[in-house]
């Protein structure tokens, strides 16, 4: 049997759905009649001008994630010799290191494309491009543990190029540190 409050709270719920269905609609509908009478439409907030003013935004985001993600699980990790052989939780570290360079690898990817909206940034991340897609195989191999030395050199050079080039640029990158969620989803 139904409870005089539970009924009260579906009503509630079901007029307060009812009031955002009704008022999208209607703000829909007034903007269909804005575009009739103007013949075309307005600027969003994606318009390319728009793009182009959050591109260093978007590149200094991906940017910091991807050396946040290097320093936190891979070269401090290596520089405290967690990837030595017999070192206490070498497999885990390993494996931590593993997914933050599959992570930093999508994230690069990512500032690198976000780059191309500012002609500046453009530039100076272009010449980044052969070496952050060299980077493409190495997460694979820092998880079996082959040549630790190289693919952590490699990762961290990558990264400062990054750095230095979005500093030239005027977007400076600061290092932000992902989760262990945040790299397992990537």
């Amino acid at each position: 049997m139904l409870s005089p409050v539970s009924v009260r709270r579906g009503g509630v719920c079901l007029t307060l759905c009812c009031t955002l269905l009704v008022g999208a609609t209607a703000c829909n509908d007034d903007a269909d009649k804005d575009k009739d009478k103007a013949g075309s439409a307005t600027a969003t907030a994606t318009s390319s001008a728009d793009r182009q003013k959050f591109a260093k935004t978007r590149f200094v985001a991906n940017a910091g994630l991807a050396a946040g993600a290097t320093y936190q699980w891979i070269v401090k990790p290596f520089r405290a010799g967690k990837f030595k052989s017999g070192a206490d939780g070498r497999k885990f570290a390993l494996v931590k290191a593993g997914l933050a360079g599959a992570f930093t690898y999508n994230r690069l990817k990512a500032a690198t494309k976000n780059a191309q909206g500012d002609p500046t940034l453009a530039k100076a991340v272009a010449p980044l491009s052969a070496g952050i897609e060299a980077l493409k195989d190495l997460p694979s191999k820092l998880r079996k543990g082959d040549s630790t030395d190289s693919i952590v050199n490699s990762f961290d050079d990558i990264i400062n190029d990054v750095k230095s080039a979005g500093k030239d640029a005027g977007a400076e990158v600061k290092d932000k540190v992902p989760s262990a969620g945040e790299l397992a989803k990537n």
